[in-house]
């Protein structure tokens, strides 16, 4: 089993934070660093986050939220192997050509350790302050994720779609892989089975308990074979709290998961200790 941590951008009071959290992780086994994505963080906000009880995410209008990639590219200058991911980045306000080329970008600073993790997004008071239309987030998300690979085969570009229109250019750098970047698809709503199925080397699940995920693999199975596509292809990833030590991570390993990404709030209030705490009584004996 691979361990994360998630976020290393959000509420740090200091560049030095967030590397010496990166920098420890990579000391202690951990695989990777994850980072989440606002760009802004409404004062009020009639949208509902889908991931907890009341509808609000955790973070305050005034809470530090550093840009992912810029935050992943000085962990990046700072590590040797700890593997770097957005959990998630919002597609489909981004620019997807500026996005593609800071993508192969990070791809190329952090020696092909970059791993995009990619979602439509939830709160349309960010797309309005963004200027980018609410609806049909899903289909334009959906489109971008085919044109950005285009981006990165290095081959000339050309994609026209409702959303697209480029024609004759390339960009480089290309991701190092050979294979493009790493796609991990976030989320577990609408149409996620036939998007992880379409576009995702990984699926990136909100769920705190193997039952959950092996719940949710079922329709994932389907997907897959349904484009003819083998389900094990897909790299399962998720959330895990560190409730039920060992016993649960046998029981994720067991259901399918590969990759455990743990909260840093559930670490303590000291993610210093935590961290060393994790590794000596998780990482260390499995």
């Amino acid at each position: 089993m691979k361990f994360g941590l998630v976020p290393v951008n959000v509420g740090v009071k200091s560049v030095e934070q967030t590397v010496g959290l990166a920098q420890l992780a990579e000391s202690v086994g951990i695989e990777s660093v994850w980072t989440f994505e606002h760009v802004v963080v409404p004062m009020d906000y009639a949208s509902r986050y889908p991931y907890s009880a009341d509808g609000k995410m955790g973070a305050r209008p005034d809470t530090n939220f550093v840009d992912p990639l810029i935050a992943l590219a000085a962990v990046a200058a700072s590590t040797k192997t700890l593997k770097l991911g957005t959990g998630v980045n919002i597609v489909s306000q981004a620019n997807p050509l500026l996005l593609a080329k800071q993508a192969a970008s990070l791809d190329f600073v952090s020696g092909g350790r970059f791993m995009l993790g990619a979602g439509i997004g939830w709160l349309r008071e960010e797309f309005d302050a963004m200027g980018v239309p609410f609806a049909r987030r899903g289909a334009r998300f959906d489109d971008y994720m085919v044109a950005m690979k285009k981006v990165w085969s290095g081959d000339v570009v050309e994609h026209h779609s409702d959303f697209i229109q480029w024609t004759g250019f390339k960009s480089y750098p290309v991701p190092q892989g050979g294979n493009g970047i790493p796609v991990i698809i976030g989320g577990v709503k609408g149409k996620i089975y036939e998007r992880v199925a379409a576009h995702g080397d990984g699926w990136f699940l909100p769920v705190d308990n193997a039952a959950d995920l092996a719940e949710k693999l079922e329709p994932l199975d389907a997907a897959c074979t349904a484009v003819g596509r083998d389900p094990r292809s897909v790299e399962i990833s998720c959330m895990w709290d560190t409730q039920g030590g060992l016993d649960a991570i046998k029981a994720f390993e067991d259901a399918g998961a590969s990759r455990l990404i743990v909260p840093l709030l559930a670490l303590g209030k000291d993610p210093v200790a935590g961290i060393s705490q994790l590794a000596e009584n998780i990482i260390a004996r499995c």
